[in-house]
């Protein structure tokens, strides 16, 4: 096991099965890129994180969690992962998948018939099912028609839904193409809560979180044991540095719980990333759920598209990247992970944009990890 003065700094541990030739190069490069680039934006931190088998094996953090207080940014720090939430969303829905509570193809307006309250139906258009709306196939627009939509207190999310749903519209018929939809995700978890009879949070922490042992996420922070832990978040326009609509935030965002409401650390989302691949001690899933979850659900290329609250890509030899983004007032966020070598790749920033990619530098270290191809 990996000792937490191991991880803050920054040392890998050799993995029982694991090539370990070029690991060295490979995270000191990556270390170095990460290091660069937050002294370059020189606004606030980022902590990175390594998994293999859903262990923490490297972690390293870099610039600051607060400003202000000029406190360093720490391997354990709490960020908002914006849209990573959708990961977990779809995660409790394979959950209850699993235990016959709902199954995929179920037809939304079984457990939430306001949904056919959406403006501009198309005559004769394919039922919205759960599949749909965690594949982001459903045809939904990305937002409500309403500014109103992603203001207000957390514990007031699925009303917020509720008063969305008239103000959201079909832009295509279900299943006809990729449509990222932020209230999709949105009407998904409020009817995975109605058809378990549990409220959303609740489910979350007790099907996903406390499963997995992901004692460092929450929905609510500010307030609660995690605040120590929290890192600051800061929004960057036209060069000036804005800390308060970030804090702001924390009080809630509407809606966007099911989407994006979701705080977390490299060490809970490497378990997250466990639970996609299946590793032992993390089978959250049964193995014919968790490969839905990572197949490619969209119709436009078997080989890159969404599969069920994740981004899949292909590559010649057959193997597969499964990540996801997110991006909020003040926090950046990516994980990437390769579910055959259970090979993953974690990066929580706590600013908006800014001079790495954290998406190319999280798939491109899972590929230099995981090797060639064998054979």
């Amino acid at each position: 096991m990996v000792t937490l003065a191991l991880l803050l700094l920054g040392v890998w541990v050799p993995v029982s099965g694991m090539a370990q030739q070029g690991w060295d190069e490979a995270l000191d490069a990556f270390a170095d890129r990460l290091a660069s680039g937050v002294a370059e934006d020189d606004v606030g931190g980022l902590v990175a994180g390594v998994m293999v088998d859903g262990d923490l094996i490297w972690a390293k953090a870099f610039g600051l969690a607060s400003r202000e207080n000029g406190v360093p940014m720490a391997t354990a720090s709490v960020s908002r992962t914006g849209s990573i939430s959708k990961s977990v969303t779809a995660m409790l829905m394979m959950r209850l998948v699993d235990q016959g509570v709902v199954s995929l193809d179920d037809p939304v307006r079984r457990y939430l018939p306001e949904i056919d309250g959406i403006a501009d139906p198309r005559p004769g258009a394919p039922i919205v099912t759960l599949r749909h709306l965690a594949s982001h196939t459903a045809g939904l627009v990305r937002e409500p028609d309403w500014a109103e939509s992603v203001v207000g207190p957390i514990d007031l999310w699925e009303e917020r839904v509720l008063e969305s749903i008239p103000r959201t519209a079909y832009d295509s018929i279900p299943g006809a193409r990729y449509q990222y939809s932020n209230i999709g995700f949105g009407i998904l978890g409020l009817a995975l809560a109605r058809a378990a009879g549990r409220p959303y949070r609740a489910l979350v922490r007790e099907e996903v979180f406390e499963p997995l042992g992901m004692t460092g996420s929450a929905f609510v922070v500010v307030g609660g044991e995690l605040e120590p832990r929290l890192a600051s978040g800061y929004a960057v326009r036209n060069g000036v540095i804005d800390a308060e609509q970030p804090y702001r935030e924390h009080a809630g965002r509407g809606y966007k719980v099911p989407n994006g409401g979701v705080y977390s650390t490299v060490a809970d989302l490497g378990r997250l990333l466990g639970a996609a691949a299946g590793v032992p001690g993390l089978r959250l899933l049964s193995d014919r759920s968790r490969q839905e979850m990572l197949a490619v659900q969209t119709p436009e290329d078997p080989r890159r598209g969404y599969g069920l609250g994740f981004t899949i890509s292909v590559d010649q030899d057959g193997r597969r990247i499964a990540s996801h983004g997110g991006s909020v007032a003040g926090y950046n966020a990516h994980m990437a992970l390769d579910p055959e070598a259970a090979i993953g790749v974690v990066l929580l920033r706590n600013y908006a944009g800014g001079a790495v990619n954290l998406g190319r530098e999280a798939q491109e270290l899972v590929r230099a990890l995981r090797g060639p191809p064998s054979g």
